[in-house]
């Protein structure tokens, strides 16, 4: 053990489980560090950027051996104590790496040397003439009218990043002498709000006051409101009390889809600067609205999973809307849940956490039943929207046109002619799910997956929607050389075709990935939905969740049956949360909604009683199911995951690990597997994976501890990919 006076143990970006330890750079004066400043420091032949966690006096490492960090790069810590202390507590829980964990939670350009912006944030405002000009009498100028109406609501400015135009358009208005740039320093007019005009219900009231009378504390609560009860005008008036206080609220969301609706509701509500973090963001963009959020100057931020990492000098509120979405958990790399990282963050800063949602988690569920969170119930739709009417196609002895029902046509049609907009939901884009030669049955597949390939008409190529790649779709059939190639099943693609076909003249739109990859285009899709001129909407789960279509009267599933028979034992609680949140996008103003489902298994029992009896009849049934099964939430599991280029590679390694369980002699922990993963060779690799289970989490958190060290020191673990997921949302 080596002692001496200034040692810096830092966490350096590495796959490796622990921290480093470096002297002190030449010239710097330890006592004007600390913990969360970034250190340049030299690591194996390359130069990196780590975080310092500590100065401390021993060291495992000869004095001798230590190298000196290279530079200091910040005068004040770019994560605070209480960001570094979660995000130490979620590399031991989740049992990552610390180097990359604190990595991931910074924006990309600080962690390639950027300082953040110290001279403020660019922003712009009106001027005095802008206040007079009306956004209605830009009609013909749409991009400038967006801008102004923006503008408009929030006095104080808005961040030059939320502005989602070019910088052509501000320049224009700029050069009218409509509005001016300006930049937000820490500690500018965040603005003032006033109460809200809006009349909160009963329900919404009492779950207002029930969250207030423990603001100021721990709290955490699930609101569980039906679709169309309200839910957002209960987050924005909590988020007012918030900002009264002088404190800032975050919100998180699962999905970029439903952000956008988001900020425009906070936009309209309150005259304050926004910092929105998401993907669909340039790495400028996510940097300057990061330094929103913790300088202070933004009071509301919003964002996806990621944002949890927000820091936040006043906090008062965490948000997180559709708090049972997969989306939530990060599925590679560090795989933490935004969610359950919102509950111990709360904890920590002894505020209040209000999780919300249609069709909450089993997890949720249980730690209400556990006395662990507190419910608020929104039983019913607000203003004189009544919950739609439920009706099962049976399509086993059918003719699908393109994977529409003869019953389903047929109740479009008279919705349009009733001036109704229809939603149509199929989670399946491009044209066919395969290509299939009708003379020897040969099937398109992927070289590299064990899958089939996706037929994208408006390309006319093969997509692997698992691995990205692509190739031309085949003029002769491979096996036989026949040339009898027809696309099987559909997708939104083929779908959006035959509407085309069957319903000439009325505007319709698809919203899907594919459709969706330009910025911007998510937003405008949505706008153009929202507004009704489309008359028929189609799309993926980017469509079905968390928007508010005043005017869809109708939706139709497609196909309902994907998670009724899959070995995923989450699958199902995952199929009712899909149906009831797209079914919840119809007859949500004052004309009856009617929800038709294609399926064909209409007698299925989970089925029956979901449309029967609704949501929290058929979460009561799966808790039950998994208590007597002893699946999670009961109790706790990990998937110890690995990959190979050589299958018995990945297997021979879990197998090993498991010899290395039972050696361990760690009691209260079963042990499934290993076997093959449900698509075992993906991206051109060999996946397997051992599944941990036990009663007590603490059992096994003790035994993931001594494991996941031991094999950073293996051979074995050297030769594939392994990973360890705490708390999956899925077992693929």
């Amino acid at each position: 053990m080596t002692v001496h006076n200034n040692i810096l143990r830092i966490a350096v970006p590495s796959p490796l489980y622990r921290s480093f330890d470096y002297l002190l750079p030449t010239g710097v004066e330890p006592h004007a560090l600390q913990a969360g400043v970034r250190v340049r420091v030299p690591f194996g032949r390359r130069t990196v950027i780590g975080v310092l966690l500590d100065i401390t006096t021993e060291s495992a490492v000869a004095i001798d051996k230590l190298k000196p960090a290279l530079a200091v790069l910040d005068s004040e810590p770019v994560l605070n104590s209480d960001i570094l202390s979660m995000v130490q507590w979620a590399s031991d829980y989740y049992h990552h790496p610390i180097g990359d964990a604190l990595t991931a939670a910074l924006p990309v350009l600080l962690r390639r040397g950027e300082a953040p912006e110290a001279g403020g944030i660019p922003a712009w405002r009106l001027t005095a003439a802008g206040r007079k000009i009306d956004s209605a009498t830009l009609a013909r100028a749409p991009r400038q009218q967006t801008v102004i109406a923006t503008l408009h609501g929030q006095p104080p400015g808005v961040a030059r990043n939320t502005l989602d135009t070019s910088a052509t358009v501000l320049r224009t208005l700029a050069e009218k002498g409509w509005i001016e740039s300006f930049h937000l320093t820490p500690g500018s007019d965040i603005g003032t709000t006033t109460p809200s005009p809006h009349t909160l219900n009963p329900a919404q009231q009492h779950a207002v006051d029930a969250i207030l009378k423990q603001y100021g504390q721990f709290s955490p609560f699930l609101l569980e409101g039906v679709t169309g009860s309200g839910k957002t005008e209960v987050y924005l008036t909590l988020v007012e009390h918030a900002l009264a206080r002088q404190q800032q609220a975050l919100v998180l969301v699962p999905e970029i889809g439903l952000t956008p609706q988001l900020v425009d509701r906070f936009r309209q509500r309150f005259p304050v600067p926004l910092a929105v973090l998401h993907s669909g963001l340039s790495e400028r963009e996510r940097l300057t609205a990061w330094q929103l959020a913790r300088t202070g100057t933004a009071p509301v931020i919003i964002g996806t999973r990621s944002a949890i990492f927000t820091p936040l000098p006043r906090p008062g509120l965490i948000l997180v809307d559709e708090e049972h979405d997969a989306s939530l958990k990060q599925q590679d790399g560090f795989r933490y849940s935004a969610r359950d990282l919102a509950i111990w963050r709360a904890r920590q800063l002894d505020i209040p956490v209000v999780l919300g949602s249609a069709t909450p988690s089993l997890e949720s569920l249980l730690n209400v039943e556990q006395k662990r969170y507190q419910r608020l119930d929104l039983p019913e739709r607000t203003g004189v929207a009544r919950p739609p009417a439920f009706r099962l196609v049976d399509i086993r002895e059918q003719r699908l046109e393109d994977g529409l029902s003869t019953a389903l046509l047929k109740r479009i049609q008279e919705h349009l002619d009733a001036a109704g907009q229809v939603l149509l939901f199929l989670n399946r884009r491009g044209f066919a799910p395969t290509l299939m030669c009708y003379g020897c049955d040969w099937v398109a597949e992927c070289r590299r997956c064990d899958a089939r390939m996706t037929w994208h008409q408006h390309d006319g190529r093969l997509h692997c929607h698992h691995c990205g790649s692509q190739r031309p779709v085949d003029s002769v059939c491979p096996s036989c050389q026949g040339t009898d190639l027809h696309p099987v099943g559909q997708g939104t693609e083929r779908v959006e075709q035959a509407l085309a076909t069957h319903f000439p003249g009325v505007e319709h739109i698809r919203i899907d990935r594919d459709t969706t990859r330009r910025k911007g285009e998510l937003d405008r899709l949505l706008g153009q939905a929202r507004s009704g001129t489309s008359r028929i909407l189609l799309g993926t789960q980017m469509l079905a969740k968390g928007h508010h279509f005043p005017n869809v009267t109708l939706v139709g599933i497609l196909d309902a049956d994907h998670g009724l028979f899959s070995t995923d034992f989450r699958a199902s609680e995952r199929m009712a949360q899909l149906i009831v949140q797209v079914a919840g996008r119809a007859g949500r103003h004052e004309r009856p909604g009617e929800v038709l489902i294609q399926t064909c298994h209409p007698e299925h029992p989970l089925l029956q009683l979901l449309i029967t009896q609704g949501y929290p009849a058929f979460a009561r049934a799966a808790l039950t199911e998994r208590r007597t099964a002893q699946m999670p939430p009961v109790t706790s599991m990990a998937l110890l995951r690995a990959e190979a280029p050589a299958a018995d590679t990945a297997m021979g390694f879990l197998a090993s690990i498991q010899q290395r369980i039972r050696a361990t002699g760690l009691p209260g922990v079963d042990v499934w597997g290993p076997v093959p993963a449900t698509m075992e060779r993906r991206a051109g690799r060999f996946r397997a994976q051992l599944m941990l289970q036990s009663a007590q989490r603490g059992d096994l958190q003790r035994l993931l501890s001594t494991l996941v060290r031991q094999l950073e020191h293996t051979k074995e673990a050297r030769q594939v990919r392994w990973s360890v997921d705490v708390d999956p949302v899925d077992t693929y």
